[in-house]
């Protein structure tokens, strides 16, 4: 007889997602009533706990894939739905059909690379991301909502400017882009002292002017993936380039080394 033995769930891992996806329910319903500053704050707050579920899971052993699973679920509310529809109802719905146009673009790319994560994951190198990670682009979103309104800015002024950021966090996160993923961090390795410092020194500065900070920061790790991108298509170019100028000289180093061995045997006085 076959055990029907119930599967259980790890409760640890999963109390962290379960409140990254209330967090990122809360920034909806704080967008639908007008508090759009703290809807981004929920946003952020939701990326944290994000990033703590999955180090959790792998610190205490207790992965599963029910907690996979959840936690992508989780993500589409908090970093697809939500920020789709801060950013909508702060900025975009003054730009009318090209409003929900580029809301919906950056609400399918999240699902899209939800899936794409989720079906690549065995396959793809762990070091990067391949296209920007939908919790940064998230960041991007709610970052430049919490910017505009902790320096007195409407929705309306920065329409145009928050239309182009969401179509370029959604089809970010669908390109070939490579972003760095940072899982090669080990936490349970020991590091310099200096690291310390350089910690509390990034907390002190974030939290010195905490909108533009985050923000400043996603952006650039945004624009790094196209930077390493563009770098690493000219070495290609010029590896191209020196290729035929390699092939060039071996070719020429060839003929020296056979010339003086066909003299030698066409002298007639090496012959026996």
């Amino acid at each position: 007889m076959m055990d029907k033995r119930r599967r259980g769930i790890y409760i640890l891992p999963n109390l962290f997602t379960t409140a990254a996806l209330f967090a990122g329910f809360y920034a909806i319903v704080q967008a639908m009533n007008d508090r759009f500053e703290y809807a981004a704050v929920a946003i952020f707050v939701a990326m944290v706990l994000d990033g703590l579920d999955g180090r959790i899971a792998r610190l205490t052993h207790t992965q599963s894939e029910f907690g996979a699973e959840y936690d992508s679920l989780s993500d589409m509310v908090s970093f697809g739905a939500a920020p789709a529809l801060v950013m909508y109802e702060w900025a975009l719905q003054d730009l009318g059909k090209l409003g929900w146009i580029a809301a919906f673009i950056y609400c399918a790319g999240a699902a899209l690379r939800l899936a794409r994560f989720n079906t690549n994951i065995d396959v793809v190198d762990k070091r990067y991301f391949q296209g920007l990670p939908s919790p940064a682009a998230a960041a991007l979103v709610a970052g430049m909502v919490w910017v505009g309104i902790d320096n007195g800015f409407a929705g309306d002024e920065l329409r145009w400017y928050a239309a182009v950021l969401t179509i370029f966090a959604g089809v970010s996160m669908v390109s070939n882009v490579l972003f760095w993923s940072g899982k090669s961090i080990n936490l349970r390795k020991s590091v310099p002292f200096i690291v310390l410092i350089a910690l509390v020194l990034a907390f002190a500065l974030i939290s010195s002017y905490p909108p533009g900070i985050l923000f400043g920061l996603f952006l650039a790790y945004a624009a790094s993936g196209y930077v390493i991108a563009v770098l690493r298509w000219r070495k290609r170019k010029l590896n191209r380039q020196d290729t035929p100028a390699v092939y060039a000289t071996s070719a020429q180093d060839e003929e020296r080394t056979a010339a003086p061995a066909e003299g030698t045997s066409s002298d007639p006085g090496s012959k026996p």
